[in-house]
């Protein structure tokens, strides 16, 4: 009975220490969770970017295109028949 009266103390620090070592393990993943969360959000805002990039950069080559066609129409009506 004395040996467990003497144990008692030293498990109640050691239940104590577990239950510290638990909270900072809970903090951690709620900070590695929220770093995540922030990385995704980034993320998510440069595909938005880069999607309008990519657009741009179709619309440009559309219009470059275009203008390629009619100079090759222009350039077709002015040499005629001669070539």
């Amino acid at each position: 009975m004395t040996n467990i009266l003497k144990r008692i103390p030293l498990l109640a620090a050691g239940a104590g220490a577990l239950a510290l070592s638990a909270c900072a393990t809970v903090e951690s993943v709620q900070h590695a969770q929220a770093t995540a969360d922030q990385a995704l959000s980034g993320a998510q805002a440069a595909q938005q970017t880069a999607n309008g990039a990519q657009q741009s950069a179709d619309q440009a080559r559309s219009e470059v295109n275009a203008l390629g066609q009619r100079v090759d129409a222009l350039e077709a009506k002015h040499r005629g028949p001669r070539g």
